[in-house]
């Protein structure tokens, strides 16, 4: 189960059984998320699911054959859209202000589902998701790297040849080791930190 500073709101009244079509299916993934992100993917079911929409299981079962079908489809509508890093003047404080960005989705309400799902799941299971999470998590992170880094050459304040697929793994990587394994919320020093003592030494044009 995965603990978080996510707080489900619970429902204020009572929604209609007698939805249909999108308002049901929206219902449906929106109940699958809150669910992932209190009770996480080994307490999810279809059942519970069911009951948080307000809604039948049977009306589950006929959209999503099984939770993972319901998952996959959860996290795709939910995800946020990373479009483009902002130019900040510096390589600094691009990477500083496009990590608090990704942090801040991380801890989001499809943030934590998607974390309950990478560090719950089976390998076998988790599988079914490396479509999701390839083209809404880490295409559109290293596209968003890439875009600053490539920007700081142009500045001038990056060195050239920085351009290597390891670098633009570093941040996904440490971020992903300090919040799985050590718990870390990610709070705006430690962002700072990493890309003070980390990032901006293997990044920037050293005086000759």
């Amino acid at each position: 189960m995965v603990t978080s500073r996510w707080s489900a709101v619970p429902a204020a009244h009572q929604v209609s059984l007698r939805r249909r079509g999108p308002v049901l299916e929206r219902a449906i993934l929106e109940a699958a998320l809150e669910q992932l992100s209190t009770v996480g993917w080994s307490g999810l079911t279809m059942e519970g699911v069911a009951a948080v929409a307000q809604t039948g299981k049977a009306a589950v079962y006929r959209r999503w054959p099984s939770k993972e079908d319901l998952v996959a489809d959860a996290l795709q509508a939910a995800l946020p859209d990373l479009d483009e890093a902002d130019d900040f003047g510096s390589i600094r404080e691009d990477l500083y202000q496009l990590c608090r960005r990704l942090r801040d989705a991380m801890f989001s309400r499809p943030g934590f589902a998607l974390r309950a799902v990478l560090h719950e799941c089976d390998n076998v299971t988790a599988v079914r998701f490396q479509e999701v999470i390839l083209q809404h998590v880490i295409e559109p992170s290293t596209r968003l790297f890439k875009d600053v880094v490539y920007r700081g050459i142009e500045r001038g304040d990056v060195r050239p040849e920085a351009t290597g697929d390891l670098i633009f793994d570093v941040i996904p990587g440490l971020m992903m080791y300090r919040s799985k394994v050590c718990a870390s919320e990610w709070e705006d020093g430690d962002i700072a930190r990493m890309i003070d003592q980390v990032m901006v030494p293997l990044l920037v044009r050293h005086p000759r």
